[in-house]
């Protein structure tokens, strides 16, 4: 599907220098066209997707659009017109097979070829799927991605059918919430010793354990996949690492993901468990940018990768800036967030290396944050229907303000205090 919205205009007649190409459909590709256009920067804009819907969000698939509280037109960053109104050109179900620089130019998989002088990568990322040595490739086996996954997951979301989910992360333990919600029965196991165990302190996840607990589902730490046992191709029961049986009716692989830089590599990009990018998104040829999931982006002395909306859309719009002229570099100030059930996650940067945690009772039952330190300096926080101490330490961490622990310690004192 390709709506051909630019205009007629040759590019000299539109004042730009060529035209910038972007692969990825996703919140950082959009991210980026719109605040180009914000900036009325107004060059040829080409994005390419491989789904057959315009862009959209993704966070909401796997809560309230599968719960069925959003519908689909709801979750569209702008309707259809919007690309028409602002001379963006949109091939849907379409991807690019090569990437020529000396040409510069890319070529989808039908064989047409698009010449860019600005290419932009928005790729993003995969979901880990299990190997068909395990069961992987049986019918009931699902990832949770894009709109196509969350379509087949919700026939499958039926009021007492039998659900197993694979791994202990916020995209499993946000599954179960939503299965739990709408009436399944639900077994969620974890290899590692506990649930969250690379991405949130100990504290964080005996609290989301007891949630998870509560609205009763079973969590099993410390027990890994042995195999899926199919019947007639479609997934019956699972085998697990302590030995037991379970039935199951269906099964959600979350463990993971892995960025989509295959095409950069290809290229000859430089690549490292994503695309290798500098502080200002470029990647080693400079008309390549990349941005979002599929970025290695340098920080505080180190390379990440972040998995969040909020950078996908923050590192989008500083490239923009430096595509329109800018020179200001992109400092990612990570946040991230969790909905399961009525309890809200909310976590204030990153909690890399940490070695010490000091907990927080919230003013209100059932709230709590957790305070992240390394080597005496703060750096996170995971603040649990708490949205105060999820806000006061947000603007600690933006002001480099380094809180006073025995105020922080006391609940009955006021976070104010700290940010004066």
């Amino acid at each position: 599907m390709i709506f051909r919205l630019d205009a007629e205009q040759d590019d000299e007649e539109q004042g730009v220098a060529g035209r910038l190409v972007i692969v990825g459909a996703g919140q950082a590709g959009f991210a980026l066209a719109a605040k180009l256009r914000a900036l009325k920067d107004m060059r040829p804009i080409t994005i390419v997707g491989s789904e057959d819907v315009i862009p959209y969000q993704r966070p909401p698939l796997s809560k309230k659009y599968l719960l069925g509280e959003m519908s689909f037109d709801r979750l569209t960053f702008r309707p259809e017109s919007w690309f028409a109104e602002n001379d963006v050109e949109i091939r849907l179900s379409t991807y690019v097979e090569e990437i020529d620089r000396t040409a510069k130019r890319i070529r989808m998989q039908d064989g047409s070829v698009l010449e860019y002088e600005t290419l932009a990568l928005a790729t993003g990322s995969t979901p880990r799927t299990l190997p068909a040595s395990v069961g992987g490739d049986l019918d009931g086996v699902f990832t949770v991605r894009d709109k196509r996954d969350a379509d087949l997951l919700a026939a499958e979301m039926k009021p007492g059918r039998r659900l197993l989910i694979i791994g202990g992360g916020y995209i499993g333990l946000e599954a179960a919430a939503v299965a739990r919600h709408l009436g399944l029965d639900v077994t969620l196991i974890e290899m590692a010793d506990r649930i969250l165990q690379r991405v949130a302190a100990r504290e964080t996840a005996d609290v989301m354990r007891a949630i998870h607990e509560s609205r009763g589902a079973a969590i099993r730490e410390k027990t890994g996949l042995h195999r899926l046992v199919g019947e007639e191709g479609r997934v019956r029961a699972a085998e697990l690492s302590d030995g037991t049986t379970i039935d199951v009716d269906f099964v959600i692989v979350g463990i993971g993901v892995n960025a989509n830089d295959q095409l950069a590599q290809d290229c000859g990009l430089d690549v490292g468990n994503g695309i290798i990018v500098d502080e200002f998104a470029r990647t080693s040829d400079p008309s390549i940018f990349a941005m979002g999931d599929c970025a290695m982006l340098p920080w505080r002395g180190k390379r990440i990768r972040l998995e969040s909306v909020q950078n996908a859309v923050d590192q989008a719009e500083a490239a923009a800036a430096v595509m329109a002229g800018g020179t200001t570099p992109y400092d990612a100030k990570p946040w991230f967030w969790s909905d399961q059930y009525d309890v809200k996650l909310q976590i204030a940067g990153f909690n890399m290396g940490y070695d010490e945690t000091l907990v927080r009772p919230g003013a209100r039952e059932g709230s709590l944050s957790v305070w992240y330190f390394r080597e005496g300096r703060f750096i996170a926080v995971d603040a649990i229907n708490d949205a105060k101490a999820y806000v006061s330490g947000k603007k600690m961490l933006e002001s480099g303000i380094e809180p006073d622990k025995a105020i922080l310690a006391d609940p009955s004192a006021d976070l104010k205090q700290l940010l004066s």
